[in-house]
């Protein structure tokens, strides 16, 4: 396969990537209008933003071993195909004025589908792009989550303040279509194996009874989502509703920050590339994620103008390992089992998400976001010293 045809194909995989973002977390950022026009408290929306996940966590696994053994392309299309039907269906929900259980039981359908496209996208990166390229394609592939949150940011807020929210809900629908329209036309199934790689590409047994080295990637990774999460998903609640900023202004610096962050993950990939390691980068992100969110914390605190820059820091910071992760699973894991071990690093960094945002949803409410930014500041701190070193991949 050609270079530019490789690459082509690493555009789908990333439009597919975007649409498990803007189905599961596009309603994080009408947790504002929500609030202000439809009378949920801070927490109850927090809620219904996290019913997406819990559909995604239910079958990413399944996804995982559906991947393992039919490939990416067959798999993509129909997952992605349950998620056009989900946001879709939540779209015309509200746009009926349905009740709020009638919209989660859309949003669940709509996770349900989205678990495949991460991993298939890993997948292809790593089937069709020899060692040396991998962490900077992979970094390209993981743009995939802050270009979503970016079109989420920019678009879903101000339609949804100008138009209503049932426009604002059709916005997920369409990224999917795209997705799906991109997967039919532009996905081919890397090989099953390829010596000439470099990576332990034929593993046939469970790499989970080899060691512990996949165990403590997915227990690092888990720590420094929470951060993310937090950012992704309260940041325009924070600029509205504490700092008094419009939607179309908070949504226009989510989205620099995303495009920021997206540019920074393929940074991190190349990095990994250069330096032939990716565990020594992620070391280094976390102890900068830990600064900058302690750094978000107290500007916050002491009420500084400076907190939406140190905001944006923090979250270029906190989004950047994510590709190099996925890369040492997929690399460690080879194509018998990478959809399975690309499937629980998901689920458990969902799993986290879904589990915190709630919480951290709380913490807002009653004690305010200095406390909520300090208290995501320690995960990254902890994760510091669990990385593992770098595994072998020849």
């Amino acid at each position: 396969m050609s270079a530019r045809r490789r690459w082509s194909m690493l555009a789908c995989a990333l439009l597919a990537a975007m649409t498990t973002t803007c189905a599961v977390s596009g309603i994080a950022y009408l947790i504002p209008a929500l609030h202000t026009d439809h009378g949920m408290s801070l927490g109850q929306a927090s809620v219904l933003a996290t019913v997406p996940t819990v559909g995604l966590m239910l079958l990413i696994i399944p996804w995982g071993v559906l991947l393992d053994r039919f490939g990416e392309r067959r798999v993509l299309m129909i997952s992605l195909s349950i998620t056009v039907a989900g946001t879709t269906a939540t779209a015309l929900a509200a746009g009926f004025d349905a009740p709020t259980w009638v919209l989660g039981t859309f949003l669940f359908v709509g996770g349900l589908g989205a678990g495949a496209a991460n991993g298939a996208s890993g997948r292809i990166v790593v089937g069709w792009f020899p060692a040396t390229q991998r962490g900077t394609a992979m970094g390209v592939r993981q743009m995939a989550q802050p270009l979503g949150i970016g079109v989420c940011a920019l678009t879903m807020p101000f339609v949804a303040e100008n138009h209503g929210v049932t426009a604002a809900f059709a916005i997920p629908a369409v990224v999917s279509a795209a997705g799906l329209v991109a997967c039919v036309i532009g996905i081919v199934d890397p090989p099953a194996a390829d010596v000439a790689s470099g990576v332990t590409e034929l593993r046939a047994e469970n790499p989970y009874r080899a060691g512990g080295f996949l165990a403590r990637v997915h227990g690092v990774s888990v720590l420094l989502v929470i951060p993310q999460s937090m950012l992704w998903t309260f940041v325009p609640t924070w600029l509205i509703v504490a700092h008094g900023w419009s939607p179309g202004a908070a949504g226009a610096l989510v989205t620099v920050t995303q495009v920021a962050g997206a540019l920074g993950r393929i940074g991190a990939g190349r990095w990994s590339d250069v330096w032939d390691s990716r565990m020594r980068p992620i070391r280094l992100i976390a102890v900068t994620a830990a600064i900058g969110m302690a750094a978000l914390a107290l500007t916050d605190w002491l009420h500084s103008p400076v907190a939406p820059v140190v905001m944006a820091l923090a979250t270029i910071a906190s989004v950047a390992d994510n590709g190099l992760a996925f890369t040492a699973i997929a690399e460690y894991a080879g194509p018998a089992w990478s959809g399975r071990g690309l499937a629980v690093q998901n689920t458990a960094q969902y799993l986290a998400t879904a589990a915190t945002t709630p919480i951290l949803g709380a913490v807002v409410g009653a004690a305010g976001f200095p406390l909520a930014f300090a208290l995501t500041a320690l995960t990254p701190l902890v994760a510091v010293p669990l990385v593992p070193r770098d595994a072998e991949r020849d």
